[in-house]
């Protein structure tokens, strides 16, 4: 279904291949054809152009491209020019001109640009109010059962663990949990328990006094003692030593802290919300969790699903992405053109929400006038074609490997679908990139060359 003519117009200005250009776009919408400049400037004030194209022979047409983007609201402008330089196209762009293309131009790439603009299906506009700050987007079942849990247990003052993949929106239901609750007044701490050193994070978090170690040139009062009254948010709890598993237990069950260098204990009153991608129940029976610390944290379990297990909130969850980098860009995007939207709808997010809020941010950049397009979204581990654990290929895995050496060779195949790229691949197996790091020094790959065997633990 088309808009009616007088809705969706395109106005031309291309000598020599106007007649063409109206020939492919008669199905579509009504053109118009301008002879000459002036013709076209006294055409503008018309209402319902959403598309302008017109050839740019010399710097007086790009001085008019201003005046006409400013005319076109949410529409585009096209410019044409017989040699397009690198130079010309910084310069039309930089003017209003939402891309510069070869004169005459190809008309079926004009129309695959065009078409969205000028079709009432053939984009997806974006609510107005989609990019709200910080909250959590989306009506799936499965997101509505962690809504419901997160209403009922934010007032209180329990512990409460949430788990997830990475990139699934851990902190922003901690930050919600904070914001309904009676410490809302006070502060929200965050600290990722997989970003530093035992030694260090242990600092950080119950605090020290000047001198109590190398490099610790003043008082600290640590995160519990900034959190105090507020809430205490432990991101990537898994990845936290035993040692300081059994110093947090402590401070969980007396509410007292003891800064390093210090002989006095110092009450705190906390209110602690954890989160993990990692089983911790399994990681109880393996030992590397202790099961104590897990009841604590775990007064209540809150579970976010991945990305692939509630499509149904993908484009509210683009729109809401798409409002909010269009007005930290200062972008005049406004929608998602219908192959945007497929395209979005054949990945499989590996990433999960992260990695569609960034693929947004980059789109948003890159879009030429106010839709977004298939080829500004680019290609990334999430993508179809790229994805390197696209197929469940049983053979690639015998039955008579260990659980290490199916680790070890899932991690150089997914490097090798990656380019070696550690950040990606954190994404795609679910793990802090700090992990990541440790996994590939534990089996020798070299991420440049990840198919290369580890000497050291070669096999016949």
């Amino acid at each position: 279904m088309t808009r009616s003519t007088s809705e969706a117009p395109l106005l031309l200005h291309l000598p020599g291949c106007a007649a063409t250009v109206v020939e492919r776009f008669a199905g579509l919408t009504r053109v118009v054809v301008s002879e000459d400049r002036n013709d076209l400037l006294s055409r503008l004030p018309e209402a319902g152009w959403r598309a302008v194209v017109l050839v740019v022979e010399d710097e007086s047409d790009v001085r008019l491209l201003p005046r006409i983007a400013a005319a076109m609201s949410d529409g585009i402008v096209v410019a044409t020019h017989p040699s397009p330089s690198m130079d010309l196209v910084l310069e039309v762009e930089s003017a209003g001109a939402a891309i510069l293309l070869s004169h005459p131009p190809d008309v079926d790439r004009l129309y695959a640009l065009l078409e969205p603009y000028l079709t009432e299906h053939g984009d997806h506009p974006v609510p107005e109010d989609a990019g709200a700050e910080d909250r959590v987007v989306g009506t799936s079942a499965a997101l509505t059962d962690a809504y419901r849990s997160v209403a009922r247990v934010a007032a209180s003052a329990a512990p409460v663990l949430i788990e997830g993949e990475s990139g699934t929106g851990k902190e922003l239901v901690a930050r919600a949990l904070h914001q309904r609750s009676t410490r809302s007044a006070r502060a929200f701490v965050a600290v990722n328990c997989a970003a530093l050193p035992e030694g260090l994070l242990e600092a950080e978090l119950f605090g020290y006094e000047r001198g109590a170690f190398t490099g610790a040139v003043g008082r600290s009062e640590g995160r519990f003692g900034r959190a105090d009254g507020g809430t205490l948010f432990l991101d990537e709890i898994g990845e936290m030593g035993l040692g300081l598993q059994a110093k947090l237990l402590r401070a969980l069950e007396t509410g007292e802290i003891d800064r390093l260098g210090s002989g006095d204990t110092v009450r705190v009153d906390v209110r602690i919300v954890a989160a993990t991608n990692r089983d911790l129940d399994a990681r109880v029976q393996s030992g590397a969790f202790r099961e104590d610390l897990l009841y604590r944290l775990a007064v209540v379990r809150v579970g976010l699903p991945p990305l692939r297990d509630r499509m149904e909130d993908l484009i509210p969850l683009a729109d809401a992405f798409t409002a909010r980098f269009a007005r930290r860009h200062d972008r005049p995007v406004r929608a998602l053109s219908k192959e945007a939207v497929a395209a979005l709808e054949a990945r499989r997010w590996p990433g999960n929400v992260r990695e569609l809020r960034n693929v947004l941010d980059r789109a948003v950049l890159l879009a030429r006038g106010g839709v977004i397009r298939s080829t500004d979204l680019g290609d990334g581990p999430g993508a179809p074609s790229m994805s390197p654990v696209e197929t469940d290929d049983l053979e690639a895995y015998p039955a008579t490997l260990s659980l290490r050496e199916v680790e070890e060779r899932h991690i150089r195949r997914v490097l090798m679908g990656t380019g070696g790229h550690l950040g990606d691949a954190a994404e795609i197996l679910g793990i802090h990139r700090n992990t990541m790091t440790a996994k590939i020094r534990e089996y020798g790959i070299d991420p440049r060359s990840p198919e290369a065997a580890n000497p050291g633990d070669a096999r016949p």
